[in-house]
């Protein structure tokens, strides 16, 4: 049995669907196979046990003293740390057995850090990884924060009740199935501690899992945040395992400049705070996105000679990617940054046509959906391709294309917002219509 069917099934074993699959190929790597033959004692009640024990073929009969007895199967497991340092049972084998044993001494391997369960502590991450981080309360149930140090805009930012949605559902899903596609809708505008001065803000976001269907394939998974009582955002997402198919593409990467070549977000920001032709209200209102830490590295292929306060196309393209590198290679880690990155900008293009100066306009995303095509990686160069094709009854309609620089098509996305002239709009705890 090779390293990667090894894999394969301790992702199916219940006890593991929190760990990402850099764990399990550790995990992979150090199990011991042991066999025993029908009749045979694998545990004895109130004895030291090696380790956790893992079925992974023939059945095990635990037999209690007190008369209880049950039937282990494959995928379930036993051992050291579930019951303390003894067992307090007799485990035997009904048939022939083949478990998969972790010894006491790697143990560590199976305690988690963080939704994402990293070896490195939560500070040493790259911001990105910090905001999404959740704390796990139930098997289903994970609590979000708002770091101090993370961009809000007056709310949460809608990226990061998407990215903090998707971890939650991801860690629920064994880790052989990957999150293929999303649909969410913000409810209500999530609120924050603006005055705090601590590293959480006030008021966390607890997300709520429901796992609506696990296939052989296939795995559905609902996600409800809340904060206060009351729901915000809803997530739908859907995993699948890994299969062999037909294989096109038709959509073309457009012809850009290297990212390398191209200036940082932050640095165009600076440039329009120092231009005496723009209007002061308006410089003032970019030297404040300028103190916004974002925690993603994005350079726009156009020069940005339009502002908030000029016309353009509802078109625009831009290379992203996370800033500092990311602390795992699990799938799930990257397309949740790719997913929190999304909602940046998506939802403004659709007002490009209608700005003048002195108009203030807002737009407040309803709904975000995204397909995943390829594997990715969020800490190397992707190019996001976006137009809104209209705008109808204050709805703007956005879609867009994600490319890796090999011109590999690796996700698709759609967005509708609420867009219309702001009147003294001041985010608030409540309805977003």
């Amino acid at each position: 049995m090779n390293t990667e069917s090894v894999v394969e099934f301790l992702g199916n074993v219940p006890l593991l669907h929190r760990l990402p699959s850099s764990y399990l190929k550790r995990i992979a790597q150090v199990v011991v196979f042991k066999r025993y033959d029908r009749g045979d004692y694998v545990v004895r009640e109130n004895q030291d046990v090696d380790g956790v024990y893992f079925l992974l073929e023939g059945q095990a009969q635990v037999l209690r003293s007190a008369g209880e007895e049950f039937v282990l199967k494959r995928f379930d497991f036993f051992g050291h740390g579930i019951f303390g340092d003894v067992y307090p049972a007799d485990v035997v084998a009904l048939s022939e057995l083949t478990c998969l044993l972790l010894m006491s001494d790697h143990l560590a391997l199976l305690e988690t850090k963080s939704v994402w369960d990293s070896d490195k502590e939560l500070d040493s991450r790259c911001l990105v990884e910090h905001i999404l981080y959740l704390e796990p309360l139930d098997l289903n149930v994970f609590r979000g924060f708002t770091p101090s140090n993370a961009p809000t805009y007056g709310k949460v930012y809608g990226g990061q009740l998407v990215g903090q949605a998707l971890a939650a559902a991801s860690k629920t899903v064994e880790t052989t199935k990957i999150v293929h596609n999303f649909h969410s809708y913000f409810l209500r505008v999530g609120d924050i501690d603006s005055k705090s001065i601590i590293v959480m803000c006030f008021f966390p976001i607890i997300f709520e899992v429901n796992r609506l269907r696990d296939g052989n394939n296939f795995a559905t998974r609902k996600v409800d945040a809340r904060q206060k009582g009351k729901t915000i955002f809803t997530l739908f997402a859907s995993f699948q395992r890994k299969q062999q198919g037909y294989i096109h593409q038709e959509s073309t990467m457009p012809h850009t400049p290297a990212p390398e070549t191209l200036l940082p977000r932050e640095e165009i920001l600076e440039r329009l705070v120092t231009d005496p032709l723009l209007p002061r209200d308006y410089r003032d209102e970019v030297a404040t996105e300028i103190n916004v830490p974002f925690p993603i590295d994005i350079r726009f292929c156009e020069p940005k000679e339009s502002t908030k306060q000029t016309k353009s196309s509802p078109r625009l393209k831009y290379w992203f990617r996370a800033k500092g590198k990311l602390s795992d290679d699990d799938q799930a880690l990257h397309r949740g940054v790719v997913a929190y990155a999304s909602d940046l900008i998506f939802a403004s293009i659709s007002l490009n046509p209608h700005r003048r100066e002195g108009m203030s306009v807002a737009a407040l995303s309803l709904d975000h959906s995204m397909w995943f095509h390829r594997s990715l990686r969020a800490d190397d160069w992707l190019l996001f391709v976006m137009v809104s094709p209209t705008v109808f009854d204050s709805r703007g309609f956005a879609t867009g294309k994600m490319f890796n620089r090999k011109g590999e098509l690796v996700a698709s996305l759609t967005q509708e917002a609420l867009v219309r002239e702001a009147v003294n709009i001041k985010p608030s705890f409540g309805a977003k219509l």
